[in-house]
């Protein structure tokens, strides 16, 4: 027989167990791991961005022909300062419109793009003011064209001399006039 002192010190580790176990004999389930707050800065790599509206813009080359560009729009001050940063890459015919409240001298610069894009500046009035070609990826340069514009288009880096379109030439949105422009 065991001295009653030395069972105590035995069956009280087995009692303690068996009380952390549930009804079903499962051991309790552990507390959730700590929640990572979301990124707030829109230009960390592991911002996560909220889906951007769609839309699409035409453009007239300087040979008649029209060429369709889906974008995704930035209207609001965050998705602006975003743009396609962390992006690896963007397709043929596709794009980003970037739109601003008011015309003004617009400046753009490619801190973490890690692609070359061709901006085309675009007037209120709906003409290309001028176009930044094959702009370097992850620079603080800002480029700009030196001419007031309210919307700029980003495309993939060569393409507006590869399809013909230039300064001066006629631009039409679709589906942009119930997108809101927050300053």
């Amino acid at each position: 027989m065991m001295p009653p002192r030395r069972l105590a010190l035995v069956v009280l580790p087995l009692l303690l167990g068996a009380c952390q176990q549930n009804a079903e004999g499962r051991q309790p389930t552990p507390p959730p791991a700590p929640v990572k707050p979301p990124v707030t800065d829109v230009t960390a790599k592991d911002y996560v961005s909220p889906p951007l509206p769609r839309a699409h813009v035409r453009l007239k080359d300087a040979f008649g022909g029209v060429h369709r560009v889906e974008v995704e729009v930035a209207a609001t001050p965050a998705s602006r300062e975003r743009g396609l940063m962390w992006r690896t890459e963007l397709a043929a015919g596709k794009g980003m419109l970037f739109l601003f409240p008011t015309e003004g001298m617009q400046g753009f610069w490619m801190r973490n793009t890690l692609i070359p894009l061709d901006m085309l500046f675009i007037t209120s009035d709906l003409h290309v003011a001028g176009i930044v070609s094959r702009a370097v990826p992850k620079t603080f340069e800002s480029r700009s064209v030196g001419a007031p514009s309210q919307y700029v288009l980003e495309v993939p880096g060569g393409w507006a001399e590869k399809v013909g379109v230039r300064k001066g030439s006629p631009v039409e949105f679709e589906g942009v006039s119930g997108i809101e422009i927050v300053p």
